[in-house]
């Protein structure tokens, strides 16, 4: 069974996400092994430098590198990536799936992620050109992960 594993900055306080991310991660274990790796976000001073918003960047970006799982393929969440439907998701985990047994999303905080994790990631993937909350991304990904299997599984879910 693939493990799925998303790997993100910053723990959800609102109930309601908490509650989505839950009911997605019951309904995908039917399909998958997923794993959330939550990793706590840095405090950002008001009125830090560029400098140390970059040093702020590099430290959750670091944390994340060491919790990547060992020969997992790895798929970054940017606002610079290829825009794809949910077809083409799905596809790219149906082929996935045939070379490698985990796939790792990442989930940056809010200031993004450094160009080195960009570099490092198989592939990078935007779900909008819109800008949302890094915690309500995790969401979106959970559903767009759910709409995937149910698509390659020829089952039905609403459009």
């Amino acid at each position: 069974m693939l493990t799925i594993n998303i790997i993100c900055i910053g723990k959800l306080r609102e109930e309601y996400l908490k509650d989505a991310v839950n009911e997605y991660s019951k309904r995908l274990s039917k399909y998958c092994k997923l794993h959330i790796i939550e990793l706590p976000d840095e405090k950002i001073p008001d009125k830090a430098s560029d400098a140390i918003l970059q040093e702020i960047k590099e430290k959750e970006c670091n944390n994340i590198i060491k919790h990547i799982p060992k020969d997992s393929y790895l798929i970054n969440l940017d606002l610079r990536g290829k825009a794809v439907s949910s077809e083409e998701f799905a596809e790219t985990i149906d082929a996935l799936s045939l070379t490698t047994s985990s796939i790792s999303f990442i989930i940056g905080g809010s200031l993004g992620i450094t160009t080195h994790l960009i570099d490092i990631c198989n592939k990078s993937l935007s779900f909008s050109k819109l800008t949302f909350p890094h915690q309500l991304v995790r969401v979106i990904l959970l559903e767009q992960i759910f709409r995937s299997f149910k698509i390659l599984n020829n089952e039905t879910y609403h459009k």
